[in-house]
């Protein structure tokens, strides 16, 4: 029951990662276009036809180059790197070149806004830690592919572990550049309300529309790519389910390409469901934004769901890997995420603001809970048949990870 639960939270919240991360880049590529037409008014289906292209694009890759995905990826990771780096030098330098302030240290380090309504400076800090969740998904999409690199289980921890001492320092150092280079915070938070608040913060740091386009593009390459890794996690993992026989339909979603060599099916029905997605943003952005917000919440919930089980079971269910924590250690580690998880899944589901509104309130718990409902559901329907996580078969594996690097 843990296992099919945990499955289908992860897919769910990766599934609106996916059609949330489209409707970034296909905001952002709106951003581009009007930072050189000031009369240019963004409308909702402007950035919907960007997160068609994006979305069926984002399809097609994974779909139709397997072959060139680890290539996609590393690509991925350079243009990140790189794009940080200019982005940090030119964010630094321009407000000087062009005979602009930067902004003071007090606005950085320690000036303190809270508009959110809340008195409590503690829990503003707290419910703010929702953005940075979203980085929760950079190590959980690697493990998704463990049947597809080589030697796993020494070189997921490894890229884990690369993933976040890189995404540390990269992003501390770029987070202050940006901070130094805003002169209107206002103007900042207005733009937030509407698609693409990092366009701002570039226009007041370079001082033009050209480097605003030009950093917008460094940020645009690598969100790109991620859309393609948001394929690769959430059609693995539906594909996964299916192989349990958790899902509707298990023996056609099941199935591995001989074609493509990848589970062609599954990978499909992700770009179906996220282009419905995106049809309810044409309707009403706060309906998008109250289901894609939940990607941290589900997400959350299923590391909860794989954790607390392993913890009252002692840690022994699970066969020792390589980085296997000894002792007291293991179970230190897994009790304080288990205690993290439970408090911050409560705070995540707090109104952003008060006092609250229909446009503004916070549905993760509503989502969340409906989703719930249906997994419950099909869970009762399908228990009978529902087999567990097993092994893949040597003959798919064999095919999966004949492309890896």
């Amino acid at each position: 029951m843990a296992g099919f639960f945990a499955g289908w939270w992860n897919f769910l919240g990766w599934l609106l990662a996916l059609a949330s991360v489209c409707q970034i880049v296909g905001a952002q590529t709106v951003s581009m276009y009007a930072a050189f037409h000031p009369e240019f008014v963004a409308q909702q289906w402007h950035v919907f036809v960007s997160f068609l292209v994006i979305t069926w694009i984002s399809y097609a890759t994974v779909l139709l180059a397997n072959r060139l995905l680890p290539m996609c990826e590393s690509l991925g990771g350079f243009f990140t790197i790189t794009g940080v780096f200019i982005s940090i030098v030119v964010c630094a330098a321009m407000p000087t070149a062009n005979g602009k302030p930067h902004a003071s240290n007090s606005f950085v380090w320690k000036d303190w806004v809270n508009s959110t309504g809340y008195s409590s400076n503690g829990f503003v800090f707290l419910l703010g830690m929702l953005n940075g969740a979203f980085a929760v998904g950079t190590p959980d999409i690697t493990t998704h592919l463990a049947e597809e690199i080589p030697n796993p289980c020494v070189n997921i921890p490894k890229a884990i572990l690369a993933q976040f001492v890189i995404g540390f320092s990269t992003t501390f150092f770029y987070i202050i550049t940006i901070f130094y280079g805003i002169t209107d915070l206002d103007t900042v938070l207005e733009e937030s309300t509407r698609y693409f608040p990092l366009a701002a913060i570039y226009r007041q740091a370079t001082g033009s529309a050209g480097g605003t386009l030009g950093l917008l593009i460094l940020s645009f390459l690598p969100l790109f790519i991620a859309c393609i890794g948001l394929y690769l996690t959430a059609s693995r993992t539906f594909w996964t389910l299916a192989r349990d026989n958790a899902t509707p339909f298990s023996d056609f979603f099941s199935q591995v390409s001989p074609r493509y060599r990848n589970p062609a099916n599954a990978i499909l029905l992700c770009a179906v469901l996220s282009t419905l997605l995106g049809c309810i943003y044409v309707g009403s952005k706060t309906a998008f934004s109250a289901f894609v917000g939940s990607f941290v919440v589900l997400t959350t919930l299923s590391y909860l769901t794989a954790i607390l089980p392993h913890l009252l079971h002692k840690r022994a269910t699970i066969t020792p890997g390589w980085f296997w924590m000894r002792g007291a250690t293991g179970f230190i580690v897994n009790g304080i995420s288990v205690a993290y998880i439970i408090v911050f899944i409560v705070i995540f589901c707090f109104p952003f603001s008060l006092p609250t509104n229909p446009a503004l309130m916070n549905y993760n718990a509503l989502i969340t809970g409906g989703l719930t409902i249906f997994v419950a559901a099909f869970w009762a329907y399908r228990r009978k048949e529902y087999v567990g996580p097993r092994q893949v078969t040597l003959a798919d594996n064999q095919m999966l990870a004949k492309d890896a690097i």
